[in-house]
């Protein structure tokens, strides 16, 4: 199916299909370079298809599995649509093998933001100005999250995936390599975590980019740090 609803959390979540595609910084921002750490651009293969979250979770979803909401925007009218923050990389992980999902891991979060596109962000376009209509950023975010879903979603339906909040995915930080990978899942250890999309409160166009983001600590929380979860069929 392309839509489904996780029984277990209620997690809405969309198929993405297997596929290939050129991963690291195509083409930067307007203005801006593509930084070391998102290239060498290297060709990549999925074999599988995979589920993924149309949202960054929820504080609702959060709190109906683990009770405490450990976020710092928790007391506004529209918390519950907010996502989770303060969440480190380990909490992210734990949520998501509890609930017999995982992390995505870093390719696979990248195919599914770049849904096709070659461009720096996911609307066909490298203008930073126009990164207002398809996430929550410093120019208009007012220094807060946001409920998930208010701002038009990539091709592939997902929302929110540049801004918001940043998103840890499943690898663990290292440089890229040049050669062509199939299903790539990053290092078997490490003392980093990768994080992607940017948040509310980045000043950084590149890092809202549709490739590599910003490395994180493992135990790190923050009020810009939540996620989404994947799924295999």
């Amino acid at each position: 199916a392309w839509r489904v609803r996780d029984i277990g959390t209620g997690i809405e979540m969309l198929l993405v299909p297997a596929g290939g595609f050129q991963m690291g910084c195509t083409q930067a921002p307007t203005g801006q370079e593509c930084h070391g750490f998102f290239v060498p651009v290297h060709a990549v293969t999925l074999t599988s298809a995979f589920y993924l979250g149309r949202y960054e979770v929820t504080q609702a979803e959060w709190i109906a599995k683990k009770g405490l909401n450990p976020s710092y925007f928790h007391n506004q009218a529209d918390s519950a649509n907010r996502p989770v923050e303060q969440v480190s990389w380990n909490m992210a992980r734990s949520f998501a093998s509890e609930n017999g999902l995982r992390l995505p891991t870093e390719a696979e979060w990248e195919f599914a933001c770049k849904a096709g596109t070659s461009t720096a962000f996911y609307n066909n376009s490298n203008d930073p100005s126009s990164l207002a209509g398809i996430g929550w950023v410093p120019s208009n975010s007012a220094g807060t999250t946001h409920p998930v879903g208010g701002k038009a979603p990539n091709a592939l339906g997902f929302f929110d995936m540049i801004g918001n909040v940043w998103e840890s995915v499943a690898d663990y930080w290292s440089s890229y390599s040049p050669d062509p990978q199939t299903n790539p899942t990053g290092p078997g250890s490490g003392s980093q975590a990768v994080g992607r999309g940017g948040s509310y409160d980045t000043y950084n166009p590149p890092v809202y980019s549709s490739t590599r983001s910003n490395s994180l600590t493992l135990d790190d929380v923050s009020r810009i740090g939540g996620f989404r979860v994947a799924r295999s069929p």
